[in-house]
Protein backbone atom coordinates (compact mmCIF):
# COMPACT_ATOMS: atom_id res chain seq x y z
CA UNK A 1 0.00 0.00 0.00
CA UNK A 2 1.13 3.55 -0.71
CA UNK A 3 2.77 5.50 2.11
CA UNK A 4 1.40 9.03 2.32
CA UNK A 5 4.87 10.38 3.01
CA UNK A 6 5.83 9.28 -0.52
CA UNK A 7 3.27 11.52 -2.19
CA UNK A 8 3.36 14.69 -0.08
CA UNK A 9 4.35 17.81 -1.98
CA UNK A 10 6.53 19.97 0.28
CA UNK A 11 7.92 22.61 -2.08
CA UNK A 12 6.52 25.17 -4.53
CA UNK A 13 3.13 25.21 -2.83
CA UNK A 14 1.03 27.97 -4.37
CA UNK A 15 -0.03 30.39 -1.67
CA UNK A 16 -1.42 33.90 -1.16
CA UNK A 17 -1.56 36.37 1.69
CA UNK A 18 -4.75 36.68 3.77
CA UNK A 19 -4.68 40.39 2.82
CA UNK A 20 -4.81 39.72 -0.95
CA UNK A 21 -8.07 40.18 -2.85
CA UNK A 22 -10.05 37.16 -4.01
CA UNK A 23 -9.84 38.22 -7.67
CA UNK A 24 -6.04 38.16 -7.48
CA UNK A 25 -6.04 34.77 -5.78
CA UNK A 26 -8.42 33.17 -8.27
CA UNK A 27 -6.35 34.44 -11.20
CA UNK A 28 -3.71 31.90 -10.15
CA UNK A 29 -6.11 28.96 -10.55
CA UNK A 30 -7.58 27.24 -13.58
CA UNK A 31 -10.28 24.78 -12.42
CA UNK A 32 -13.00 24.65 -9.78
CA UNK A 33 -11.12 21.92 -7.88
CA UNK A 34 -7.82 23.82 -7.51
CA UNK A 35 -6.69 25.37 -4.24
CA UNK A 36 -4.47 28.17 -2.98
CA UNK A 37 -2.98 27.81 0.48
CA UNK A 38 -3.18 30.70 2.90
CA UNK A 39 -0.68 31.16 5.73
CA UNK A 40 -0.34 33.77 8.44
CA UNK A 41 3.40 34.11 7.89
CA UNK A 42 3.76 34.10 4.12
CA UNK A 43 7.52 34.65 4.00
CA UNK A 44 8.47 31.85 6.40
CA UNK A 45 9.31 28.26 5.33
CA UNK A 46 6.21 26.06 4.90
CA UNK A 47 6.87 23.90 7.96
CA UNK A 48 7.03 27.03 10.18
CA UNK A 49 3.99 28.80 8.79
CA UNK A 50 0.63 28.89 10.53
CA UNK A 51 -1.91 27.38 8.15
CA UNK A 52 -5.12 29.43 7.98
CA UNK A 53 -7.10 27.73 5.22
CA UNK A 54 -7.44 27.64 1.46
CA UNK A 55 -9.06 29.49 -1.40
CA UNK A 56 -11.04 27.19 -3.67
CA UNK A 57 -13.12 28.33 -6.67
CA UNK A 58 -15.93 25.82 -6.07
CA UNK A 59 -16.57 27.11 -2.56
CA UNK A 60 -15.84 30.79 -3.25
CA UNK A 61 -17.68 31.20 -6.55
CA UNK A 62 -20.08 28.30 -6.98
CA UNK A 63 -21.20 27.32 -3.48
CA UNK A 64 -20.87 30.94 -2.30
CA UNK A 65 -20.69 34.18 -4.28
CA UNK A 66 -17.98 36.40 -2.85
CA UNK A 67 -17.23 39.65 -4.74
CA UNK A 68 -13.80 39.84 -6.35
CA UNK A 69 -12.67 42.65 -4.03
CA UNK A 70 -13.24 40.53 -0.90
CA UNK A 71 -10.07 39.96 1.08
CA UNK A 72 -8.84 36.38 1.12
CA UNK A 73 -9.06 36.22 4.94
CA UNK A 74 -12.83 36.72 4.73
CA UNK A 75 -13.56 33.85 2.34
CA UNK A 76 -11.28 31.11 3.59
CA UNK A 77 -12.32 27.49 3.26
CA UNK A 78 -11.27 25.15 6.06
CA UNK A 79 -10.69 21.84 4.30
CA UNK A 80 -10.30 18.39 5.86
CA UNK A 81 -6.84 17.94 7.33
CA UNK A 82 -4.83 14.87 6.45
CA UNK A 83 -2.49 13.32 8.98
CA UNK A 84 0.34 10.99 8.10
CA UNK A 85 -1.29 7.96 9.75
CA UNK A 86 -4.41 8.20 7.55
CA UNK A 87 -5.13 5.29 5.23
CA UNK A 88 -5.24 5.80 1.49
CA UNK A 89 -8.97 4.99 1.56
CA UNK A 90 -9.62 7.80 3.99
CA UNK A 91 -7.55 10.30 2.00
CA UNK A 92 -9.40 9.45 -1.22
CA UNK A 93 -12.77 9.82 0.48
CA UNK A 94 -11.78 13.26 1.77
CA UNK A 95 -10.67 14.33 -1.71
CA UNK A 96 -14.02 13.17 -3.13
CA UNK A 97 -16.27 14.69 -0.48
CA UNK A 98 -14.52 18.04 -0.23
CA UNK A 99 -14.48 18.54 -4.04
CA UNK A 100 -10.99 19.93 -3.51
CA UNK A 101 -8.05 18.28 -5.24
CA UNK A 102 -5.38 19.67 -2.92
CA UNK A 103 -5.54 19.01 0.82
CA UNK A 104 -3.14 20.01 3.64
CA UNK A 105 -1.06 17.36 5.41
CA UNK A 106 -0.04 17.61 9.06
CA UNK A 107 2.31 15.66 11.27
CA UNK A 108 0.62 13.37 13.77
CA UNK A 109 0.29 14.90 17.21
CA UNK A 110 1.95 12.62 19.74
CA UNK A 111 1.25 14.67 22.85
CA UNK A 112 -1.77 16.90 23.70
CA UNK A 113 0.43 19.94 24.26
CA UNK A 114 1.97 19.71 20.79
CA UNK A 115 0.82 22.01 18.01
CA UNK A 116 -0.10 20.78 14.55
CA UNK A 117 2.78 21.11 12.11
CA UNK A 118 2.04 21.67 8.46
CA UNK A 119 4.03 19.24 6.30
CA UNK A 120 2.80 19.89 2.79
CA UNK A 121 0.04 19.03 0.34
CA UNK A 122 -1.45 15.86 -1.09
CA UNK A 123 -3.04 16.29 -4.50
CA UNK A 124 -5.57 14.15 -6.32
CA UNK A 125 -3.20 13.93 -9.26
CA UNK A 126 -0.37 12.57 -7.11
CA UNK A 127 -2.65 9.92 -5.64
CA UNK A 128 -3.89 8.96 -9.10
CA UNK A 129 -0.34 8.56 -10.39
CA UNK A 130 0.25 5.87 -7.76
CA UNK A 131 -2.96 3.99 -8.60
CA UNK A 132 -2.75 3.87 -12.39
CA UNK A 133 -0.98 0.51 -12.65
CA UNK A 134 -3.44 -1.41 -10.50
CA UNK A 135 -5.05 -4.43 -12.27
CA UNK A 136 -8.57 -3.06 -11.73
CA UNK A 137 -7.90 -0.33 -14.29
CA UNK A 138 -7.56 -2.95 -17.01
CA UNK A 139 -11.36 -3.26 -16.83
CA UNK A 140 -13.32 -1.84 -19.73
CA UNK A 141 -14.64 1.70 -19.43
CA UNK A 142 -18.11 0.27 -20.02
CA UNK A 143 -18.11 -1.24 -16.50
CA UNK A 144 -17.54 2.11 -14.85
CA UNK A 145 -20.08 3.92 -17.05
CA UNK A 146 -22.78 1.36 -16.19
CA UNK A 147 -22.09 1.74 -12.47
CA UNK A 148 -22.74 5.49 -12.46
CA UNK A 149 -26.14 6.41 -11.06
CA UNK A 150 -26.43 10.00 -12.28
CA UNK A 151 -27.54 10.32 -15.91
CA UNK A 152 -25.32 12.20 -18.34
CA UNK A 153 -26.32 15.86 -18.43
CA UNK A 154 -26.07 17.57 -21.80
CA UNK A 155 -26.98 20.90 -23.36
CA UNK A 156 -27.44 21.91 -26.99
CA UNK A 157 -24.92 24.23 -28.60
CA UNK A 158 -27.75 26.58 -29.62
CA UNK A 159 -29.12 26.86 -26.07
CA UNK A 160 -28.59 30.08 -24.11
CA UNK A 161 -26.01 30.71 -21.41
CA UNK A 162 -28.94 31.51 -19.11
CA UNK A 163 -30.20 27.93 -19.50
CA UNK A 164 -26.72 26.53 -18.87
CA UNK A 165 -26.32 28.60 -15.68
CA UNK A 166 -29.71 27.42 -14.46
CA UNK A 167 -28.66 23.77 -14.92
CA UNK A 168 -25.34 24.35 -13.20
CA UNK A 169 -26.95 25.99 -10.18
CA UNK A 170 -29.64 23.33 -9.80
CA UNK A 171 -27.37 20.31 -10.21
CA UNK A 172 -24.09 21.60 -8.67
CA UNK A 173 -22.11 19.90 -11.44
CA UNK A 174 -19.03 21.64 -12.83
CA UNK A 175 -19.25 20.79 -16.55
CA UNK A 176 -21.91 20.25 -19.19
CA UNK A 177 -21.49 18.13 -22.31
CA UNK A 178 -22.46 20.13 -25.40
CA UNK A 179 -24.21 18.42 -28.33
CA UNK A 180 -25.77 19.44 -31.65
CA UNK A 181 -29.23 18.62 -33.00
CA UNK A 182 -27.97 15.20 -34.14
CA UNK A 183 -26.97 14.46 -30.52
CA UNK A 184 -23.29 14.41 -31.50
CA UNK A 185 -20.56 15.75 -29.25
CA UNK A 186 -19.50 19.34 -29.92
CA UNK A 187 -17.64 20.39 -26.80
CA UNK A 188 -17.70 21.02 -23.05
CA UNK A 189 -19.00 24.02 -21.11
CA UNK A 190 -17.37 24.75 -17.74
CA UNK A 191 -19.31 26.40 -14.93
CA UNK A 192 -16.10 27.81 -13.48
CA UNK A 193 -15.27 29.53 -16.78
CA UNK A 194 -18.70 31.16 -16.89
CA UNK A 195 -18.67 32.31 -13.28
CA UNK A 196 -15.18 33.75 -13.65
CA UNK A 197 -16.29 35.42 -16.87
CA UNK A 198 -19.30 37.03 -15.23
CA UNK A 199 -17.12 38.42 -12.46
CA UNK A 200 -14.49 40.06 -14.65
CA UNK A 201 -15.23 42.78 -17.24
CA UNK A 202 -11.77 42.33 -18.75
CA UNK A 203 -12.36 38.64 -19.39
CA UNK A 204 -15.78 39.37 -20.87
CA UNK A 205 -14.16 41.56 -23.49
CA UNK A 206 -11.27 39.15 -24.03
CA UNK A 207 -13.48 36.13 -24.62
CA UNK A 208 -16.40 37.64 -26.54
CA UNK A 209 -14.70 40.54 -28.29
CA UNK A 210 -17.60 42.80 -27.43
CA UNK A 211 -18.80 44.91 -24.52
CA UNK A 212 -22.07 44.30 -22.80
CA UNK A 213 -23.72 43.63 -19.50
CA UNK A 214 -24.71 40.35 -17.93
CA UNK A 215 -28.13 40.33 -19.57
CA UNK A 216 -26.43 40.37 -22.96
CA UNK A 217 -24.20 37.49 -21.86
CA UNK A 218 -27.14 35.40 -20.66
CA UNK A 219 -28.77 35.62 -24.07
CA UNK A 220 -25.73 34.37 -25.94
CA UNK A 221 -25.43 30.81 -27.18
CA UNK A 222 -23.53 28.02 -25.48
CA UNK A 223 -21.45 27.39 -28.61
CA UNK A 224 -19.77 30.79 -28.19
CA UNK A 225 -18.33 29.81 -24.80
CA UNK A 226 -17.79 26.06 -24.91
CA UNK A 227 -14.38 24.42 -25.33
CA UNK A 228 -14.19 22.58 -28.64
CA UNK A 229 -11.08 20.60 -27.78
CA UNK A 230 -12.32 17.52 -25.95
CA UNK A 231 -10.53 14.23 -25.34
CA UNK A 232 -12.64 11.16 -26.05
CA UNK A 233 -12.53 7.38 -25.78
CA UNK A 234 -14.88 4.52 -26.63
CA UNK A 235 -16.38 2.40 -23.85
CA UNK A 236 -14.55 -0.65 -25.19
CA UNK A 237 -11.19 0.80 -24.16
CA UNK A 238 -9.58 -0.12 -20.81
CA UNK A 239 -9.87 2.32 -17.94
CA UNK A 240 -6.13 2.90 -17.78
CA UNK A 241 -6.33 4.76 -21.10
CA UNK A 242 -8.67 7.31 -19.48
CA UNK A 243 -6.26 7.38 -16.56
CA UNK A 244 -3.32 8.16 -18.84
CA UNK A 245 -5.17 10.97 -20.64
CA UNK A 246 -6.20 12.64 -17.38
CA UNK A 247 -2.67 12.50 -16.00
CA UNK A 248 -0.66 13.25 -19.14
CA UNK A 249 -2.90 16.01 -20.51
CA UNK A 250 -3.59 17.46 -17.04
CA UNK A 251 -7.33 17.49 -17.59
CA UNK A 252 -10.24 16.69 -15.29
CA UNK A 253 -12.33 14.42 -17.47
CA UNK A 254 -12.58 12.29 -20.60
CA UNK A 255 -15.79 12.05 -22.65
CA UNK A 256 -16.94 8.57 -23.67
CA UNK A 257 -18.57 8.33 -27.10
CA UNK A 258 -20.14 5.65 -29.30
CA UNK A 259 -19.35 4.83 -32.92
CA UNK A 260 -21.44 7.76 -34.18
CA UNK A 261 -19.78 10.31 -31.88
CA UNK A 262 -22.73 10.47 -29.49
CA UNK A 263 -21.63 11.12 -25.88
CA UNK A 264 -22.66 8.25 -23.59
CA UNK A 265 -20.70 9.08 -20.47
CA UNK A 266 -17.87 10.97 -18.84
CA UNK A 267 -15.00 9.76 -16.67
CA UNK A 268 -13.60 12.14 -14.08
CA UNK A 269 -10.92 11.99 -11.41
CA UNK A 270 -13.72 11.40 -8.91
CA UNK A 271 -14.97 8.40 -10.91
CA UNK A 272 -11.52 6.80 -10.97
CA UNK A 273 -11.23 7.23 -7.22
CA UNK A 274 -14.68 5.78 -6.58
CA UNK A 275 -13.91 2.79 -8.79
CA UNK A 276 -10.83 2.13 -6.67
CA UNK A 277 -12.85 2.35 -3.44
CA UNK A 278 -15.54 0.01 -4.74
CA UNK A 279 -13.06 -2.57 -6.00
CA UNK A 280 -10.43 -2.40 -3.27
CA UNK A 281 -12.45 -2.81 -0.10
CA UNK A 282 -15.62 -0.74 -0.44
CA UNK A 283 -16.29 2.81 0.66
CA UNK A 284 -14.19 3.78 3.62
CA UNK A 285 -16.36 5.19 6.41
CA UNK A 286 -13.87 7.01 8.64
CA UNK A 287 -15.01 10.51 7.73
CA UNK A 288 -16.59 12.60 10.44
CA UNK A 289 -20.15 13.86 10.40
CA UNK A 290 -18.73 17.38 10.71
CA UNK A 291 -16.95 17.13 7.36
CA UNK A 292 -20.00 15.55 5.73
CA UNK A 293 -22.10 18.57 6.71
CA UNK A 294 -19.53 21.11 5.56
CA UNK A 295 -18.64 19.55 2.24
CA UNK A 296 -21.83 17.77 1.10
Amino acid sequence: MISLTDIIKKENIISVSPEDHLSYALSKLSTSHDALFVFEDVERPSEKKKFLGIINPYHCLIKSSYPGNTKVKHCLVHPPKIFTDYSLFKVINLLIQSKIHYLPVFENIKRPEEKERFLGVISARRVLSHLKNLPIYKDKIELLIKSKKRPLLVIYEEDSIAKALDIFRKTRISKLIVINQEMKLKGVLSYYDLISFLGSPDRRQERSGRQGNKIHLYSQKVKNFMKNYVLTLSQEKPLFQAFNLILEKKIGSVIIIDEEHHPIGVITTRDLFQYFLSKEGGLFKQVTTKFRKIFK
